[in-house]
């Protein structure tokens, strides 16, 4: 590909450089390589405009930056909005793509969602990846790790690599910081789902209305003419992204109690908890099926339904897809059981970072539980301050023992959040500490008591520190938690 083929959907001449063949696409100065197109955007910190003279010098052959920035020595590719014209113009670049592409976003669910839609398909016989926070999870179920939302080229050089190992079916998560800054573009995308919405991200959006909004840019403008909206229709912002994809002219297809059997959808009848899961009664196009979930949790099953109603969407017969959601297996750091101390007491670590998730997690173990649940959790710093004392009111509200903890202080005080949480968590237990905080839940724990440990889930360490003095300790809730119960077993 040329660079006058990139100045000419822009209307522009490209010049005597016009053949030079474009070699790829770079946010970073530092990666910027001979015949790349260089990426120069505004950010919270840091101007990308600021380096655009180091791209240049490093081979940059044009530059995608607003109308007023300085380029020399370069081609201008001037936007309004430089990030979704980078994105635009990337996505020509990077091909082959995956043949059906779905995305996901919503406060709460993304991740299990999306690694959930890669197992039905798998499971369908389909050649299958999810991209999230987990990374990149492929075929062979081999995970590399990443962001929620990985970079523009990043992202769109991921699936491109997909699409040429074979993968024909890919479901990525769709953040609001990804779909605002412009990060998952470029796909053809046939079908977007929406989970839910509460109370996240206010550090970066100014209200939840910007939140909000954030979120519908999936269904306003990624998902392709035509698509389709899979939308969990019991929460209570769902009847105003209903409306957004129905503007759009969307394919609706609704998830739950007052999900739309008759339209396509899906009716959740009734949920059952069982030892081991929990029994659902469904109906889908005149069809009642019962379905064995083997997870614990009502939002497990609002994961599971929607992962459902994005393989229906996409043509996986519901026979195969109803099959497949009674074979689900965990996810990891999503109400993942860890342990079973000496003394007969489950360990559960979930990744519940927010009020709502949370509240969502204690009460899905809470049917399971005949003693006491014992929560343990933190805050993180440099994050949304007025979750805290909430997060704390939640954890006391559905617990009967609450450690309040560290969770990732970064460049905050870690006691001063300690504080701010039990601020909302009143008889709370504080203790200073991720690791003693779980050997305190593990010794408290009897056989009929369930713990569950929140907040980290999936993550491999603990940052602490910011700036040139971040540092990732490592740390493992699941690992804490076995070794932790072990070292009790040794004592008694």
């Amino acid at each position: 590909m040329r660079l006058a083929d990139f100045a000419s959907e822009l209307g522009i001449d490209a010049g005597p450089g016009g053949d030079t063949p474009i070699t790829g696409f770079a946010i970073d100065h530092r990666k910027v390589a001979p015949g790349n197109v260089f990426g120069a955007f505004q950010g919270a910190a840091v101007n990308g405009e600021d380096f655009i003279e180091a791209a240049v010098a490093s081979g940059a052959v044009a530059v995608v930056a607003r109308p007023e920035a300085r380029v020399e020595g370069a081609l201008h590719l001037a936007g309004e909005v430089p990030r979704q014209l980078f994105a635009r113009l990337a996505s020509r670049f990077y091909r082959p793509t995956p043949q059906v592409v779905v995305a996901v976003t919503g406060t709460n669910g993304k991740t299990s969602t999306v690694e959930m839609t890669r197992q039905i398909w798998r499971m369908a016989g389909e050649r299958a990846a999810s991209i999230g926070t987990l990374g990149v999870t492929t075929p062979d179920e081999s995970v590399s790790t990443g962001l929620t939302t990985p970079d523009i080229v990043t992202f769109l050089g991921n699936n491109t690599g997909l699409a040429r190992e074979g993968v024909t079916h890919v479901a990525y998560e769709a953040s609001s910081h990804g779909l605002s800054q412009y990060r998952n573009e470029g796909l053809p995308v046939m079908a977007g789902a929406f989970t839910n919405l509460s109370r996240d991200h206010l550090d970066y959006h100014k209200d939840m209305e910007d939140y909000f909004a954030a979120k519908m840019r999936l269904f306003s403008e990624v998902v392709d003419d035509g698509g389709s909206a899979v939308i969990w229709a019991d929460d209570e912002w769902s009847a105003r992204a209903i409306e957004v994809a129905k503007t759009r002219g969307l394919r609706l297809f609704t998830v739950g109690a007052k999900g739309a059997a008759d339209a396509g959808g899906i009716n959740l009848i009734a949920r059952t908890p069982s030892p081991l899961g929990q029994e659902l009664k469904i109906v889908h196009a005149g069809q009642a099926h019962a379905i064995r979930l083997p997870l614990i949790g009502a939002y497990q099953v609002a994961n599971a339904l929607v992962a459902a109603g994005l393989a229906l969407v996409t043509g996986t017969p519901a026979a195969q897809v109803f099959d497949a959601v009674a074979r689900l297996q965990p996810v990891r750091g999503r109400l993942e059981r860890a342990v079973i101390t000496q003394a007969g007491a489950p360990v559960y670590i979930d990744y519940a970072h927010t009020p709502d998730a949370l509240a969502a997690a204690i009460a899905a173990l809470r049917p399971h539980v005949s003693g006491r649940l014992i929560t343990v959790f933190g805050a993180g710093g440099d994050r949304d301050q007025g979750k805290r004392a909430p997060m704390g009111e939640a954890a006391v509200a559905g617990s009967d023992l609450v450690i309040v903890t560290d969770d990732n202080p970064r460049g905050e005080d870690a006691a001063a959040i300690r504080r701010a949480v039990m601020q909302g968590a009143a008889g709370a237990r504080e203790v200073e500490g991720r690791r003693a905080a779980i050997a305190a839940a593990v010794a408290e724990a009897g056989k009929d008591d369930i713990v569950l440990v929140a907040g980290k889930g999936h993550e491999q360490g603990q940052i602490v520190g910011s700036g040139e003095n971040m540092r990732v300790l490592p740390f493992d809730d699941v690992t804490v938690a076995r070794e932790c119960a072990a070292e009790l077993a040794v004592k008694r």
